[in-house]
C-alpha cells in the first residue's frame, strides 16, 4: 500500500476520533434541560451521559486498533498475527458498541411508555448506528478470517523452505 494512502487514512482516523470526542463533549450543552445548567450538573448528575461516555470506550479502542493495522500495512507486516489480533479486537469492539446502542434504544422505548415523550428519532438514529457497527464488525470478521488464512499459509511456506 502506498505510504501516502496510509498517511491519509491515519489522518482520517484521527480526525474521526477528534470529531466524535468533540461532539460528545459539546452536545450535552445543547440539550434543552441543560441550557442553563452548570458544568457539574451536566457532566456529573446525568447517568445517561455517563453511560454514553463509558459505552464509547470500545469505539475509541477500535479506532486505535484500525490505526495500528494501518501501521502494520506501512511496515509491510499486514500478514502477521498482530494484524489478525487487531482485526479481532475491532470486531469485538464493534459488537460491544452495537450492543450498547441497542441497550440505549431499549431504555428509550421503555422510558417513553411512562411519559409522553416520542423516542422515534433517537431510536431511528440508534438503529442506523447499530447497523453501521454490525457492518463494521462483519467486515472485520471477514478480513480477520482472510488474514488468518494468509498468515497460516505464510507460516506453512516458511516451514517448508
Amino acid at each position: 500500500m502506498n505510504r501516502n494512502s496510509i498517511l491519509f487514512l491515519r489522518i482520517v482516523i484521527v480526525l474521526i476520533g477528534i470529531g466524535v470526542l468533540a461532539l460528545m463533549l459539546w452536545e450535552p450543552h445543547l440539550e434543552g434541560r441543560n441550557a442553563h445548567a452548570t458544568l457539574f450538573a451536566i457532566y456529573f448528575k446525568d447517568p445517561f451521559l455517563a453511560y454514553v461516555y463509558i459505552a464509547s470506550i470500545p469505539f475509541f479502542v477500535a479506532l486505535y486498533q484500525a490505526f495500528k493495522v494501518l501501521g502494520y500495512a506501512g511496515q509491510n507486516k499486514v500478514f502477521s498475527q498482530a494484524a489478525v489480533n487487531a482485526l479481532r479486537t475491532i470486531k469485538y469492539c464493534a459488537f460491544i458498541t452495537a450492543g450498547a446502542i441497542v441497550a440505549v434504544d431499549a431504555y428509550l422505548i421503555i422510558a417513553a411508555r411512562n411519559g409522553n415523550d416520542d423516542p422515534a428519532g433517537a431510536v431511528m438514529m440508534g438503529l442506523v448506528a447499530t447497523l453501521i457497527s454490525v457492518v463494521i464488525a462483519t467486515a472485520a470478521a471477514v478480513f480477520e478470517k482472510l488474514l488468518q488464512t494468509a498468515v497460516e499459509m505464510k507460516s506453512e511456506n516458511d516451514l517448508t523452505v
